[in-house]
This record gives C-alpha cells, structure tokens and sequence, in this order.
C-alpha cells in the first residue's frame, strides 16, 4: 500500500480520469431529450364524418452550407405541431421524418395521436443528428373537424457557437 501525505490527490486524479472517460461515451441518441412518451397519446380515431384529413409538408435543415458547398453548420431543429382550436382536439396520424434525398430515416409514432385543444407538442432533433441533412423534411398525416381550424406544423433551427449564433423558422404547408 502506497502511503502518502496527500491521500486526496489520488482520489481526485481518479476522478478525472473517470469524467473524462465517461465524456468520451459514444453516444447513440436520436434525440437528447424525450419531451413526448408517443405510446401515452395514443387514440383510436372517432369514425365521425365531420372529420376532414389533410397533409402537411414542413422542410428541416439538420446543417446548412457556410462559405461554400463543403462547410456545414450543424443544427437542433425544434418541431412544433400545434392544435389552433380552442374547443377541437385534432388528430395526427403519422410524423415522417424524410434526408434530402427523399428517403425516409424514421416514423415518429406507429399509431394516431392526440393534441387537445391550443397544445403544441415536439420533436427534437439534436444538432449531432446529421442524417436529414441540408434538405430534410417532415410529412404530417392528420385528421380535424371540419369547422375547427387546421392544426399549424413549424420549425425552429438554431446553432450557437462562442458568441455566434445562428437561428431560423420555416413553416409547414398543407400539400392535401
């Protein structure tokens, strides 16, 4: 056993070496935070013909070119989907998250969701999720009465680095 008159200094090199092995951890995460548990929303739509469907296109930047087509920004991309109703709850069949090539990385939920009336819910997409690209888009299926008005689907990116910060907004359109 090593004897010492700073026994600490151990216990603190120790603790470094394990903060910074944990700080290397490859880390898989689609998205850092998991502010929805889809399985909770989950709703067997009402078969009531008052009922209008319609879809949404929303385009996302997970990167944007800087200085020439080879730099990239990365981004976190917030998606909102809000329910502009005070009274209706709408209903959002599918969330499909689609690269700029067109192909699709992922469906968010297998099953029809809820959104009560003036609720917003959100996808994250974390600024290390590179695989939408410079031309990711989303496609909301979604189904609201027909006298109620049309849920409202929008994104915000955003980058900061240092003191630089760079963010933007663009809004879906209804394509059905």
């Amino acid at each position: 056993m090593i004897k010492t008159k700073y026994p600490h200094k151990y216990f603190f090199g120790f603790l470094i070496v394990l903060l910074v092995l944990q700080a290397c951890e490859d880390k898989k995460e689609i998205s850092s935070i998991d502010p929805i548990n889809w399985e909770s929303r989950q709703i067997a739509i009402p078969k009531n013909d008052s009922l209008a469907s319609g879809e949404t296109y929303l385009s996302i930047y997970s990167e944007i070119y800087s200085q020439t087509e080879h730099i990239t920004h990365d981004l976190t991309a917030t998606i909102s989907m809000r329910n502009t109703s005070r009274e209706d709850t709408i209903y959002v069949e599918r969330a499909d998250y689609y690269a700029t090539n067109g192909k699709l990385i992922r469906t968010y939920f297998d099953a029809p969701i809820y959104i009560a009336p003036l609720e917003t819910i959100e996808i994250v997409i974390d600024e290390t999720d590179k695989s939408g690209g410079t031309g990711a888009n989303f496609v909301f299926d979604w189904q609201a009465d027909l006298n109620t008005t049309e849920p409202v689907f929008d994104a915000v990116m955003i980058s900061t680095s240092g003191q630089q910060g760079l963010s933007f907004t663009t809004q879906g359109i209804r394509t059905e």
